[in-house]
Parts: C-alpha cells; sequence; structure tokens
C-alpha cells in the first residue's frame, strides 16, 4: 500500500509517498480500507516534533489519527465489527495523537477502537467529526455546557472545532461571538452559529466584545493558545472561564493565579481529549451523539477542502497558513 511517511522532523516538505507494507491484522484487529481521512494541528505538530511527549516517535513515522473507512478483513478473536462494515476511528488508544498511521490507504486497527458509521452520514463527516466532534464534545459535555442567555466568545470560529462549538453552543441557546480571520470566514462562522463575527487582524478583539457583551463573556472557548489566551480574560465577565483547547499559535504563557482573582474570580481549564476518551464507553457514546446530531441537522460538518492523500503536505501548507476554513480532508 502507499503511506505518507517522514523519516525525520521538520517541516511539509519532510512529507513522502512511499511504499509501505502492511501485515494481516493481528489478534483484536480489523483492517480498514480508508476512504477518507482528516488532517488535524495535532498532526502538524507531530510533524514538526511533537509536544506531548518527551520519548522521541519511532522513524519512519505515518502521521495521522483518524480517518473512515471500510473493514476489508479481520483477524483472530475479532466479533466486534465483520468485513464489509463502515466505521471510522481516532487512535489506537486514548492517548490518541500515540501510534500514529492513518495517512495511509489501509490499516490495522484495534477493533474496539472502532466506531459504526450509521446511514446518513458520509466518511468524510464520520472522518472530520472524531478528533473535532470528540473535543466539542469533551468541552460541552464535561467542562463547560452553555445555557440560554449565556454569551460566548469562540476564537478561530471557521476552524474544524470552531464550527462545531459555535454552532452546539448556539443551539444550547447561547449568543456566540466567532473571532475569524478574514470576511469569507466570517460569512462562514455565522452560517455555522455565530451570531458576531470580529476580524481579529483588523479590529481590538477585547473592545469588539466589550462593545457586544459590556459585562463580558461568560465564556471564551480558545483552540488557538499563545496569540489569544492571555488578552482574552480581559474579556470574562466575573466567575467567567476560559477553556483551552488547542495550541495552534504555540504553548500559552505560565500563569500568575493571582491574575485570575484580580481579574474577577476567573477559572481556567485545559481539558484533554485523552482523559476523556479513557472513560469507559466514552468514545462510542460521544461518537453516537455526534453522529445522531448531525443525522438531524443540528451539526452541519463543514468539509472545507479535500485533497488528495499523496498532496498531504500541500495541505498541511494550506493548514499553516491558515488558508482554510473546516475541516480538512485527505481522499487516498
Amino acid at each position: 500500500m502507499k503511506a505518507i511517511r517522514i523519516h525525520a522532523h521538520g517541516g511539509p516538505e519532510v512529507m513522502r509517498w512511499e511504499e509501505v507494507e502492511l501485515p494481516p491484522p493481528a489478534l483484536g484487529e480489523a483492517r480498514i480500507r480508508h476512504a477518507a481521512i482528516a488532517v488535524n494541528f495535532s498532526d502538524i505538530n507531530q510533524r514538526r516534533g511533537g509536544f506531548y511527549s518527551a520519548e522521541p516517535a519511532p522513524m519512519p513515522l505515518i502521521l495521522g489519527n483518524e480517518a473512515a473507512g471500510l473493514v476489508e478483513s479481520v483477524g483472530p478473536g475479532v466479533t466486534q465489527v465483520a468485513p464489509g462494515d463502515r466505521v471510522a476511528y481516532v487512535g489506537v488508544n486514548a492517548a490518541f495523537y500515540q501510534q500514529t498511521g492513518a495517512y495511509a490507504e489501509a490499516r490495522n486497527m484495534p477493533a474496539a477502537r472502532l466506531v459504526p458509521i450509521p446511514l446518513g452520514i458520509s466518511d468524510g463527516q464520520a472522518a472530520a467529526m472524531m478528533v473535532k466532534g470528540l473535543t466539542a464534545s469533551l468541552i460541552v459535555n464535561r467542562v463547560y455546557r452553555p445555557k440560554p442567555g449565556d454569551a460566548v466568545l469562540i476564537h478561530a470560529a471557521a476552524s474544524g472545532v470552531g464550527l462545531i462549538l459555535a454552532q452546539w453552543a448556539s443551539h444550547l441557546g447561547a449568543t456566540v461571538i466567532g473571532t475569524v480571520g478574514s470576511p469569507d470566514k466570517a460569512r462562514i462562522a455565522a452560517a455555522y452559529g455565530c451570531e458576531y463575527t470580529i476580524l481579529y487582524r483588523e479590529d481590538d478583539f477585547v473592545a469588539a466584545v466589550r462593545g457586544i457583551a459590556p459585562k463580558g463573556v461568560h465564556a471564551v472557548l480558545d483552540g488557538v493558545g499563545k496569540d489569544t489566551f492571555m488578552t482574552s480574560l480581559d474579556c470574562l465577565r466575573p466567575f467567567g472561564i476560559i477553556v483551552n483547547y488547542g495550541n495552534a499559535s504555540g504553548h500559552v504563557p505560565p500563569l500568575d493565579i493571582l491574575d485570575l482573582s484580580k481579574k474577577g474570580a476567573l477559572s481556567v481549564s485545559r481539558p484533554g481529549l485523552s482523559h476523556y476518551l479513557k472513560e469507559p464507553g466514552a468514545l462510542h457514546t460521544a461518537a453516537a451523539e455526534l453522529f445522531s446530531l448531525a443525522a438531524d441537522g443540528t451539526l452541519k460538518i463543514e468539509i472545507g477542502r479535500t485533497y488528495p492523500l499523496r498532496d498531504a503536505a500541500q495541505a498541511h501548507r494550506d493548514v499553516e497558513g491558515r488558508m482554510l476554513a473546516g475541516s480538512i480532508v485527505l481522499i487516498p
């Protein structure tokens, strides 16, 4: 089979389209013929050198954490799935960013990590919904659940996670304010639940937020990190919460917790998807909820662009250049 591998960390130029041997599925495994593979910023971080673990990644390394496709064959002891089933997955274990390997035409996966895809959900939607949708589910179901009347600021509102969060928060009755990087992204965010959009490259987003919500917002949902986190504290009302779930611009700098008291008894949360996925049954329960919300139209999964798998390096360049909105999907 063909796969995208790296032999050293670096820029998109280290990604190579190579022939790889795939052994038969082992005990408890199923072979998945990929139909759609989602691109996440964690893939880019892994390519650059990673930040989740101090352990060096084994080389050569196939990138990628999530995909959807068809079960081709199963190994001994597999009863959860059968050949012909449509399935999706996110990672080999709860720490989804470990043991990567989705940027390939096919892959052997532990059958217990496979989620059935219901009718009405496309392979592209299913792949794009796993990391991004489960991250949104983690926030809404474990960290901060928007309520009617809440004002919520979502950074990078036109990103894959941002669009899901905007729709979900709007569905729950919140007023959603989104920061975006361009007028085109503002139009997309507005169509997906943002009542207000702010062009953060042109406007002071703190002043703009205070103009919309003079008392401040109840919550800030931040997947950007370094460039937005500290300034966002000034957008919160007393007893508000900021949830950082991503590091697209780099790590959040150290925070003096006394500043939280001075700014109004604020709360900070930095959830990790791996902890959510460790909960017994969480993966299948959360995925079933996401598929249901997508099937009934509550959540629309925006696929901003698809690329042939062999062009994954260009997809990475475009993501890093912040050229795209929604989810990015590779097609083998």
